[in-house]
């Protein structure tokens, strides 16, 4: 028989092609398989590797490409150790299972909200819910280890296989290039795939020493760039059905919303409208194309009424402020902080960090089919089991019968951790015996946000005569974002439900990225619990976006009443932090840093964050009431790199997405409506705004940081920094011009 043709997009999109072999960790509990698809001829022993006896090899990548490229850097570090051609490898999104647990992300939220579990016990509670979390920078972090081991085992089964072939032994076979040899005799993968799949891995098999065909480390192209250029590759709006209708949604203003009114006639009349459904929470129509659903919905003209004060900006602006009235709760505290400002003059200021609109190019969409009493479900989703936990939620069904396909995502920056749209798309679906797919128009994306959450910081230092600072304390409020979050997913809470939940709840996690990463012998960190009316959830950087903020801007004042210059005075007090100084010389040899004096037009900033350090220099200015960057210098050190060109990628993408915070315009809540709903009027960096931007990365042996979010949290201290140096004023704000 003719070995089947095969493409690259074919493996891509489909996997599991052909005759082949599945192998996996070694290590793993065989009775948590992640489900995958197989044909005729598979072998399933594991997770993670399929190798085919037409030389393909797919892995199985447990996390969700978010853009981040962790199907390229999944695959090449199964591949590197696999001793695998890198023209034969496939991805395929392996589904929400334990096996795909991730417990590096359980570790770190335990953490945050001040859970006091051991790593052990988190571990199993995040393998039992199968966890399959992607996102707080732990695509390598968490996983590495377990790929390597995949491709370890793999090896060690394909050598087995060959060495039973030449009579030799398996641990004198080494594996490159796609072939496993032994002395100067080889064999393809694939011509002993059907072999290795009967064998029993070896109960010892260490990673690869060899030092031929390493893939680790090369800028290897991207294994999702061809589809996504040609436009080939689906996304959650792309999946068609059939007899499949479209729906859209309106729900009410933030809070405790209730619908009141509609007009199901005017809907009705709408040509294409099949359906109009209404829920005490929400109206849908359901119509045979989107354009009429969202016309039908927008005549029907839904009205609701909200329980309690309906929120705004004022609201938000007193809750913040109303929480420093009561007893703050220390998170931090390093040296005697009681008695370090007794009889010192103390440097004193207040910064503010605006809610943030996680504004993602495409909007929250799901199509649901039940069928056969499974319930299918089609989304962009970063938590692909707490999804299909929502919709059994709603169904009242068990959440072995709901199965989650997770969609290719058109951006997120921590929106799709949020599961509601897939519990309405399912009810659709149940009402209307038929596949339905829900999308979100822009407005109720942005009206139905879980926004970055909003923060007030009071700062406090005591400055030694040397010119050090002697001792720092930070008072921030903010609500308990984590808290919230979980209330929704895990619980199932509606929004209104989840803020009541974390009233007066104070989590590590508020001030994640306060404590300086200089040498500052006494220093506290409060945590002020603010319940300010709205959901709040993950945005890209999370917490360390504003406290990087606050931080960073302050230590720029300390540093010029002082008499000294923001470089300076950084590298004096980065003695016990050597990678980040030496991120902080590069970049001001890189940008030619000159002192950061009035027409510089210079700003600098550190952060640490995931195991990563990074340190930017900008150059901005004001044209009228508007701030342009001109050029943004970043040199981060993540440690050893899997694949640099995605590095690279990843921090431009978080430069330019802090720009969009500090100079974007600011989200406002009027009536518990959220705006602007446009993404123009968000002010978000076109092409023509973006700087010139330069980056460096240094080489390192470390364990692999992370990279997705480490660029985000500097930018816009650097770009108040800049600023100062351009007009003399001071931003204490975030975005830093709050006029739209």
């Amino acid at each position: 028989m003719r070995a089947p043709r095969i493409s690259r997009r074919s493996l891509l999109v489909g996997g599991g092609i052909g005759i082949g072999l599945l192998v996996g960790y070694a290590a793993w509990p065989r009775r948590y398989v992640i489900g995958m698809n197989t044909a005729p001829g598979e072998h399933v022993l594991s997770a993670f590797v399929k190798v085919g006896e037409d030389g393909h090899v797919t892995v199985v990548v447990p996390q969700v490409e978010l853009g981040q490229g962790v199907f390229t850097a999944h695959a090449q570090i199964v591949a590197d150790e696999l001793g695998a051609d890198w023209r034969t490898i496939a991805v395929e999104t392996a589904r929400p299972g334990r096996s795909g647990a991730n417990k590096l992300f359980a570790r770190e939220w335990a953490e945050g909200m001040s859970e006091a579990a051991p790593a052990w016990l988190v571990d199993n509670w995040a393998e039992r819910h199968g966890l399959a979390v992607t996102g707080g920078s732990t695509s390598v972090r968490g996983f590495e280890a377990r790929l390597r081991d995949a491709g370890a085992a793999a090896r060690a089964l394909l050598c087995a296989a060959a060495a039973a072939r030449w009579d030799a032994d398996w641990q004198a076979c080494e594996t490159h290039g796609g072939f496993v040899w032994h002395g100067d005799e080889k064999m393809r993968f694939g011509q002993v795939a059907a072999e290795a799949a009967r064998l029993e891995v070896p109960a010892e098999v260490a990673w690869r020493t060899s030092r031929l065909n390493r893939l680790a480390g090369q800028d290897l192209p991207r294994l999702d760039l061809p589809a996504k250029v040609d436009g080939s590759i689906n996304y959650a709006a792309d999946i068609r059905l059939p007899d499949m209708v479209f729906a859209a949604i309106a729900q009410g203003p933030i809070g405790d919303a209730r619908l009141k009114s509609f007009d199901k006639a005017a809907a009705m009349a709408i040509s294409g409208v099949i359906e109009v459904v209404e829920s005490e929470r929400w109206l849908c129509v359901v119509a045979s194309n989107g354009w009429a659903a969202e016309r039908a919905l927008t005549v029907a003209a839904p009205r609701f009424t909200v329980a309690g004060t309906v929120v705004g900006d004022r609201q938000i602006a007193k809750a913040l402020e109303a929480a420093f009235e009561s007893d703050g709760v220390r998170q931090v505290e390093q040296g005697d902080i009681s008695t370090a400002f007794r009889g010192a003059s103390v440097l004193t200021q207040t910064y503010r960090a605006s809610i943030g609109a996680h504004a993602p190019i495409e909007t929250a969409t799901a199509t649901a089919w039940l069928r056969g009493g499974t319930l299918e479900i089609w989304t962009a989703t970063q938590v692909p089991g707490l999804a299909a936990d929502a919709v059994a939620r709603a169904l009242d069904i068990d959440a072995a019968k709901v199965v989650v396909h997770p969609m290719m995502v058109g951006g997120s920056f921590g929106a799709r951790y949020e599961v509601d749209i897939v519990g309405v798309a399912a009810l659709l679906a149940q009402k209307l015996k038929r596949p339905v797919q829900l999308t979100r128009s822009r407005t109720e994306e942005t009206r139905r946000d879980a926004f970055r959450a909003p923060a007030v910081a009071r700062m406090a230092a005591r400055v030694a005569p040397d010119g050090r600072i002697a001792a720092w304390y930070a008072q921030i409020a903010s609500p308990a974002t984590l808290h919230e979050m979980r209330a929704r997913s895990l619980e199932g809470k509606l929004p209104h439900e989840a803020i009541a939940a974390s009233v007066g709840v104070s989590e590590p996690a508020a001030a994640a990225g306060a404590v300086p990463s200089y040498d500052i012998p006494v220093l506290a960190i409060d945590h002020y619990p603010a319940s300010v009316g709205i959901p709040t959830g993950d945005w890209r950087g999370r917490a360390y976006v504003s406290n990087a903020f606050f931080r960073e801007c302050f230590f720029d004042e300390i540093a010029h009443q002082t008499g000294g210059d923001p470089f300076g005075a950084r590298m004096s007090a980065l003695g016990g932090n050597p990678r980040l100084a030496q991120c902080l010389t590069k970049v001001a040899a890189m940008g030619g840093w000159q002192g950061g004096g009035r027409g510089t037009n210079q700003g600098l900033a550190c952060h640490a964050m995931a195991g990563s350090y990074i340190a930017v220099l900008a150059e901005a200015r004001l044209d009228g009431a508007r701030v342009m960057v001109d050029r943004l210098f970043a040199v981060a050190d993540i440690g050893r790199l899997i694949n640099p060109g995605i590095v690279r990628a990843q921090i431009i993408g978080g430069l330019v997405f802090g720009m969009s915070a500090a100079t974007g315009a600011p989200v406002s809540i009027h009536r518990g409506l959220a705006g602007p709903s446009d993404l123009g009027a968000l002010r978000l960096p076109t092409l023509a705004d973006c700087p010139q931007i330069q980056i460096e990365l240094i080489l390192g042996n470390e364990a692999p940081g992370g990279a997705g979010e480490l660029a985000v949290p500097p930018v816009a201290p650097a770009i108040a920094g800049a600023l100062f140096a351009a007009t003399g004023v001071r931003y204490r704000q975030m975005p830093l011009i709050q006029d739209v």
